[in-house]
């Protein structure tokens, strides 16, 4: 069942107050590895285990990919497109009337978009056409990659759509309270904030290993610097690298660790050969990676969330970042990493030199680090979702299917 152990999902399967029937529409799933895969597929085994039932839909993965069955779980295979510059992942084929006819004969209580491309359109077309109400999410700053792929002039254009697909919703979820309050500033209707939690019993300092930081060239008391995500260009990894060659001169022998991969990273690790480039880890391969490093920075600009940065504190990392999503609801400056206002570069820089140069305060905030997210619990996530998806229901019922009115601008 992809991102959960079956057997074990259905020995816990608890029952819910009140069961629904969710269908959920992504176009990215475990095993794929994002952010969006990733709490996906936390949120489904989430819902499962509380009682409700999940009809998964999603692309195909890959010619020998095969769709899943449990009890209250169902998957259901669209064709897809590989996505350009992201060939491991696809974009899905619109399917409006497939899915039409998929829920006119078992009506789910309500349908979960999670993704904005043509298959989550078209899912949102269906569901509207059957009077199902819909709950869709907002996961990626598409208008604001335009700039980093030359595409400027396609910031605004991409806004609208995204403005008009997320108001064709009843609600639509955003992961903090920074970006739902943008969001409603840029014409989206109804926005209510589901964070994202972090699975402490995999990430833990505790995963440290000395044999890993020897495969890096890392002594004991050498500092090693780590940068995890996606390698491309939205990720602003030029920063990074600016910063990791400033901070040296606080700690001549610290080493730059890349984990991911990515359109970026043949052309970083042609200019940057002295760097260690670990390419795309997974379970507990990556949290012994984040572990077994000493300072996490994380210069991107571009994201709504950053799971990252709740898996490297999790992990024990004193993280750097811009005082934006996850890391301002997250990091302490002093007390468990270092913020630098948005787009101010040279204050990056200065955090991590500050970091770099003082192994004292580095363990005071590795010692809060993993503390300060010991509340981000997927459970409670997963029931916080739950509760903003039976209001939907219940309001949807209120006023009758007859009466629904949607707000399309």
């Amino acid at each position: 069942m992809r991102a959960m152990d079956t057997p074990l999902v259905l020995q816990h399967l608890a029952t819910a107050a009140r069961q629904l029937r969710v269908a959920v529409v992504t176009e990215t799933y475990p095993p794929e590895v994002n952010g969006v895969a990733m709490t996906t597929g936390r949120v489904v085994e989430g819902m499962l285990r509380l009682g409700h039932q999940v009809q998964l839909v999603r692309p195909r993965q890959g010619d020998g990919d095969q769709p899943a069955s449990a009890a209250g779980f169902e998957e259901v295979l669209s064709r897809g497109l590989p996505i350009p510059r992201y060939n491991h992942l696809k974009v899905g084929l619109p399917a409006r009337s497939a899915l039409q006819r998929l829920w006119a004969l078992r009506r789910p209580d309500v349908v979960q978009v999670v993704t904005e491309g043509p298959l989550g359109w078209s899912a949102v077309a269906a569901a509207r056409k059957l009077r199902l109400p819909v709950v869709t999410e907002f996961h990626t700053n598409f208008h604001n990659y335009s700039g980093y792929y030359g595409m400027g002039w396609l910031k605004q254009p991409v806004e609208a759509w995204l403005r008009r697909f997320h108001n064709k919703g009843e609600v639509c979820l955003a992961p903090t309270a920074e970006l739902a309050a943008q969001l409603m500033a840029r014409g989206v209707h109804r926005v209510e904030v589901v964070a994202r939690g972090v699975d402490t019993g995999l990430f833990s300092p505790a995963r440290r290993s000395e044999t890993l930081r020897r495969s890096w060239s890392a002594q004991p008391d050498t500092l090693v610097v780590a940068v995890v995500g996606r390698m491309a260009p939205e990720k602003n990894l030029a920063l990074a690298v600016r910063a990791f060659d400033a901070l040296k001169g606080e700690a001549a022998d610290a080493r730059l660790l890349f984990v991911g991969d990515g359109p970026a990273r043949a052309a970083l690790q042609a200019a940057h050969p002295e760097f260690v480039y670990a390419g795309m880890r997974s379970g507990e391969d990556l949290a012994a990676h984040y572990a077994s490093a000493d300072l996490f920075l994380f210069p991107s600009l571009t994201e709504t969330f950053g799971n990252v940065t709740t898996e490297a504190l999790a992990s024990g990392l004193p993280v750097v970042a811009f005082d934006y999503a996850a890391a301002a609801e997250r990091i302490r400056e002093g007390y468990n990493g270092w913020l630098a206002p948005c787009g101010d570069e040279v204050a990056f820089a200065a955090a991590a030199c500050r970091l770099a140069g003082d192994a004292a305060l580095r363990e005071r905030l590795r010692a809060n680090a993993r503390a300060s997210v010991a509340d981000a619990d997927w459970e409670a996530v997963t029931h916080r979702l739950l509760a903003v998806m039976e209001e939907v229901v219940r309001t949807h019922e209120e006023r009758g299917a007859g009466g629904r009115d949607v707000v399309t601008a």
